[in-house]
């Protein structure tokens, strides 16, 4: 049992696969929660929003840590840098630096963190590495930590069960690289959640690594065997080949799964090397030894995708953006040239049926304009190390502030009004998509605008190259929706 009555915890990623499912399981533990948000307004459309403090922060420069961290009993420090970038094992060392030390200046009880399970003595890929040294980090600081590591993470939307269910699904048969042979032991992510919850219960003065790990040990081929079996697929041809590097792997995962290079290649690493725990403790002090075995674990995932319950995603939180970024709602442009693309079209239906197309665009539905085209984009983005179009999204027909969107995020939702959308491809510059719902004379009016900020000469020749093909694309698209609201409505009530 919980002693949480009245304690403060402190959730860093709570835009973030794991941080946004905690902070729901600690409100229910009885903890009082306070995030620390880069960007308080991802936050805003989560359905505990309302019931947790918010603080403008960031890790690494260190700005909000010690309001943040001020009467703190536990704070969960769940910052990784997956996405990867020129410089990402120095941006998380000295993350976890300022961390530890504004704990330390605020009397926080003790830090809670969320790494990976990799073996000793054996050479650790950068982003494994880069994790053992966050830990060692706030194992040393002057609060006490407890470091809990996990290998793959089973639950609907983590990046690691999305690799493995696209694989599965998408390749009855299929050449894999020597790692599908690796020993790994797998935990369901409703355990993850109940022992870092359970971890504050450790005595006061616990500063140590636990290994946490599920019931089974599997091969990553009888992972993909055992998926199949659950989601009653046919029995997988898998055939090992000696030459796919990590490198490599990752692209072949990116072209097959939604799950961008960048993003699978430290998945791929942390499968060069068995991953099986070396100890139980944490299940011994907490007496906590029920988990959820890989069967159960991956038929509640699919479940949760099937009823379109899926809290949070891989993608959920973003490689941010710079903090001078502009917005496409700066008075008079300060930042320089913007280019725009402004479609308007009369739509006969109502603003509630506009809107509801509007809402559920991407993912399934696609983008209403020809398809071979937003294809071939992602395709592209996929060629030059973006994250591709095919993330899809997280509801089928709800979007909040911070979803992922195919190679979109949600930057603005006004219900019934505003749709906008922030490029996360690799672009010379900086774009948007805004759909919104107006009215003229008392009609129903579709409004479309793509903007695009060029960064440098390359960038201003970026948008003159495409520009030519905007009236397919864009043009296309703006008569669909509005084709497609049209079409909601009963010829009756339309004439």
């Amino acid at each position: 049992m919980s002693a949480a009555t009245g304690r403060l915890a402190l959730v860093t990623g709570a835009s973030g696969y794991i941080g946004g499912r905690l902070v729901p399981e600690l409100l229910a533990a009885g903890y009082r929660v306070r995030c620390l948000a880069r960007t308080p307004d991802k936050l805003r459309d989560h359905p505990w929003r309302d019931r947790v403090e918010v603080v403008r922060g960031d890790v690494v420069s260190g700005e909000g840590l010690l309001e943040a961290l001020s009467g703190v009993d536990v704070a969960y420090y769940l910052v990784h840098s997956m996405g990867g970038g020129r410089d990402f094992v120095n941006t998380d060392a000295e993350g976890a630096r300022r961390f530890a030390e504004a704990a330390g200046e605020a009397a926080a009880g003790r830090v809670v963190y969320l790494g990976g399970l990799a073996p000793e003595h054996v050479e650790l890929s950068e982003h494994m590495a880069s994790r053992e040294e966050v830990g060692r980090i706030l194992l040393e600081a002057p609060v006490p930590a407890v470091v809990l590591r996990a290998a793959v993470i089973l639950g609907s939307g983590s990046a690691s069960f999305e690799m493995l269910r696209h694989l599965t699904e998408r390749l009855p048969a299929m050449t894999t690289p020597r790692w599908v042979r690796s020993r790994v032991q797998p935990i369901a992510v409703r355990d993850v959640l109940r022992l870092l919850v359970r971890a504050d219960e450790l005595p006061e003065e616990t500063n140590r690594t636990f290994d946490i790990g599920g019931p089974e040990i599997l091969s990553y081929a009888q992972m993909i065997q055992r998926f199949a079996a659950v989601a009653g697929l046919v029995r997988r041809l898998i055939l090992p080949v000696p030459v796919l590097s990590p490198g490599l792997s990752s692209l072949w995962v990116g072209l097959i799964t939604p799950v961008p290079p960048s993003v699978a290649r430290p998945l791929v690493e942390s499968l060069r090397h068995d991953s099986v725990t070396d100890e139980d403790d944490l299940a011994r002090l907490l007496d906590d030894h029920e988990r959820i075995g890989f069967d159960e674990a991956v038929s509640l995932a699919l479940r949760r995708i099937d009823e379109d319950r899926v809290d949070t995603r891989w993608s959920s939180a973003a490689w941010p953006s710079a903090p001078s970024d502009p917005l496409p709602t700066d008075p008079d442009w300060a930042g320089g040239s913007l280019y725009t693309d402004r479609r308007a079209r009369h739509v006969d239906a109502a603003p509630s049926e506009l809107w509801r197309v509007i809402e559920g665009i991407g993912g399934e539905r696609g983008w209403y304009s020809w398809p071979l085209a937003w294809a071939a984009r992602g395709w592209i983005d996929l060629a030059v190390g973006g994250v591709g179009l095919r993330r899809g999204r997280r509801d089928p027909e709800r979007l909040r502030v911070g979803d992922s969107l195919d190679f979109w995020r949600v930057e603005e939702v006004v219900p019934g009004e505003l749709l906008r959308l922030r490029a996360e491809m690799r672009l010379p510059g900086l774009a948007w998509l805004e759909l919104r719902v107006g009215s003229q004379d008392g009609r129903t009016v579709y409004c479309q605008q793509a903007l695009f900020h060029p960064r440098g000469l390359l960038g201003h020749l970026y948008w003159k190259a495409v520009t030519p093909f905007h009236g397919i694309v864009f043009g296309s698209m703006a008569d669909n929706i509005a084709d497609r609201a049209a079409d909601t409505v009963e010829p009756a009530v339309r004439t």
